[in-house]
């Protein structure tokens, strides 16, 4: 018999993801006001620094797991692509607006999709393939080439995604042999030491205020990941996933009363059909899970890759 608790836990699971969307279009726009003041991957490279804090809970597991030459290298390999990663995500986040920013990091899923045909085996059937035609059409649709522009801001968030993405692959990979725990903290720690000579080449002495948002940057920012692990432990992420189309939503509203930034449509329809496509993957890929053919992508916008059964 089913309990009202079991019932409720899809609303649950949908409200943490409510939670997780507000968190990162909070961090996204503290970025942006330091656009202003500090060079990008300064504050990238401090707010991995400030992220370190919220490491202290995992130091048992540090210590406590030994790591292979392979698991070091691949940690390795993982924290120069997500380094570079954030300092385009930074960049990107002072140079293009807010919608648009989160838009196009819909595409990373899309990335994890390919690659994982590519690399890991795993299948490619065509009706993904029609929901990656689809996510690529909406990228088109936002970027509008030959009828505007393409900013350095646009093409920065383009690798931003691709570089998450295969972040993303390489975690795949890690959480065989590690504990998640574990991978989650050797990201912060190793994108940290990436971004350390990139930080020193810009440096400039920060502000108390700049430090202030910088610390509260980190903490939007594991507050995100911790609530998006609450909603993907209380219901599936094809239950959660279409939540994340507020964050889009957030992110207009927010450029436009915060930053003056135009409402544009096309941004709305392309991000749109984005989601659209990665929720139609998600679907498909839980829908195997359940019939143990194969482990879903996860979810965009993520650092926590998930335990086996990892979304």
């Amino acid at each position: 018999m089913t309990s009202p608790h079991d019932l409720n836990r899809p609303l649950i699971g949908m409200l943490w993801m409510f939670a997780t969307g507000l968190s990162f279009v909070g961090m996204n726009a503290l970025v942006k006001v330091l656009g202003t003041s500090m060079d990008p991957i300064q504050a990238a490279f401090l707010r991995y620094v400030f992220g370190l804090v919220f490491l202290l809970p995992a130091l048992p597991a540090l210590r406590n797991t030994t790591l292979t030459r392979r698991s070091l290298t691949l940690f390795g390999l993982r924290g120069g692509v997500h380094g570079i990663a954030v300092m385009l995500w930074f960049y990107a986040m002072t140079r293009i607006p807010l919608a648009e920013v989160t838009a196009m990091n819909y595409m990373t899923p899309i990335y994890v999709t390919l690659g994982a045909a590519l690399f890991l085996g795993e299948k490619l059937a065509f009706r993904r393939i029609a929901a990656i035609l689809v996510a690529l059409i909406g990228v088109i649709i936002i970027l509008r080439p030959g009828f505007r522009g393409i900013a350095p801001g646009h093409l920065a968030m383009l690798g931003t995604s691709l570089a998450l993405g295969v972040s993303y692959l390489l975690a795949k990979v890690l959480v065989r042999e590690v504990r998640p725990s574990v991978v989650v903290a050797h990201l912060s720690i190793w994108v940290t030491i990436v971004l350390i000579p990139f930080a020193i080449a810009v440096w400039e002495t920060p502000s108390l205020g700049d430090l202030g948002i910088l610390m509260l940057v980190a903490s939007f920012a594991t507050a995100g990941h911790y609530f998006m692990t609450l909603a993907l432990q209380a219901a599936p992420v094809a239950v959660t996933q279409p939540v994340t189309f507020l964050q889009l939503i957030w992110a207009t509203l927010l450029g436009a009363l915060a930053f003056h930034e135009g409402v544009d449509i096309w941004v709305i329809a392309g991000g749109t059909l984005i989601l659209c496509a990665v929720s139609f993957i998600t679907w498909r890929e839980a829908v195997l899970k359940r019939g143990g053919d194969m482990p879903p992508t996860p979810p965009h916008g993520s650092e926590i890759p998930m335990a086996p059964r990892r979304n």
